[in-house]
């Protein structure tokens, strides 16, 4: 049996990282409006995704996004773990032990991605960087601290949605449990059945 869940649940419940934020500066307000933009103008999006826990164990699987409130995270054959977010609540599958676990989307940092009115200059600080083609931002929610924070990593990329390009993000839940998720084969605009985010409960018994 595979140890995903501490991996799976430092990806989808509190986050934080090691980098400390500067302050929010007018330059940086402007890449802030940037990262905005690219996320509202983010609408459907497939990728593979890495996924690298602390002790080195790596899966890899699809990511597949379509806004409003959905996303799916189907991960590589073998591994029995599940991620859905559909109807405002984000569910954590184990299909080993036959067991699902449910979040309201809202209180999970994953909102950054599925709610496009969400505006993220209100909770959000760029992380200090040497390389001006990256753009990274720590996102926390002040009124609910125990979901900890989100960095998000963005490369400047003309032909993504907004001009920058999603590469993945870093956790670090109160467990110390430190995830990092890498995006690779990015493809936006295409058309996403809404099919695809349905999904078997293990628990219902024929």
């Amino acid at each position: 049996m595979f140890n995903t869940r501490p991996a799976v649940i430092a990806t989808i419940a509190a986050f934080s990282v090691a980098a400390v934020p500067s302050p929010i500066a007018a330059q940086a307000t402007g890449d802030l409006a940037v990262v905005q933009k690219s996320l509202q103008s983010l609408v459907t999006m497939t990728a593979d995704f890495s996924q690298a826990d602390r002790n080195g164990k790596v899966l890899t699987g699809v990511l597949t996004l379509k806004k409003p409130g959905k996303i799916r995270f189907q991960y590589e054959k073998g591994v029995p773990i599940l991620i859905v977010a559909e109807g405002g609540a984000l569910t954590f599958i184990d299909y080993s032990v036959k067991q699902v676990q449910r979040w309201p989307i809202k209180n999970s940092p994953l909102v950054v991605f599925l709610d496009p009115s969400r505006d993220i200059t209100r909770y959000a600080k760029l992380v200090p960087g040497y390389d001006p083609r990256i753009v990274s931002v720590e996102v926390n929610d002040p009124k609910h601290p125990e979901a900890g924070r989100i960095t998000l990593v963005f490369a400047r990329d003309a032909a993504a949605p907004g001009g920058l390009m999603l590469q993945g993000w870093v956790a670090l839940d109160s467990q110390n449990n430190r995830t990092t998720i890498r995006l690779s084969k990015q493809k936006f605009g295409g058309p996403v059945s809404d099919n695809t985010f349905r999904w078997n409960d293990p628990r219902r018994t024929r």
